[in-house]
């Protein structure tokens, strides 16, 4: 079976016939030539390990500060495989940079529909109810009755 079905999902001997199984979702799977960020990911992992070795020597400054510094080296490659993994499957964290330029362009667009709504405020206000005490805030006198 050659087409767009063939990608899609797997083909199984089912019967008589080839039943097709379609994958939930067929646009993420593996890809071997998606480029995996290495040099991000090293940096990633210096920072991390720098400032964990830091932690450690400050807490564990009395105790045997070796077998953590061993397990921190070896989380280094176990880190990169992880992340080997995740580019190969399409996984691409935002940096900072992307993070910030949605922010900036919301602003920016707002910015502008404020600007050319002018002074109108954006809800009016509700017509005033008995409840609303015809719009204002103070509540009626009450008199007290006289006894006879």
């Amino acid at each position: 079976m050659d087409g767009p079905l063939r990608h899609a999902g797997q083909e199984r001997a089912c019967g008589g016939g080839i039943s097709v199984v379609r994958a939930i979702n067929p646009g993420v799977g593996w890809d071997a030539s998606r480029p995996v960020p290495w040099l991000r990911l090293a940096k990633e992992y210096l920072i991390y390990a720098a400032i964990m070795a830091v932690i450690l020597f400050v807490l564990f400054r009395d105790d045997g500060v070796l077998p953590l510094l061993a397990g921190l080296v070896a989380a280094g490659p176990i880190y990169l495989l992880l992340g080997y993994v995740l580019a190969k499957f399409g996984y691409q964290r935002k940096t900072l940079a992307d993070l910030r330029t949605p922010r900036a362009a919301r602003s920016a667009t707002s910015t502008a529909s404020t600007a050319t709504a002018g002074d109108t405020p954006a809800r009016s206000r509700p017509a005033p109810t008995r409840r609303t005490a015809a719009g204002s805030n103070r509540r009626p006198a009450t008199t007290r009755k006289r006894r006879r």
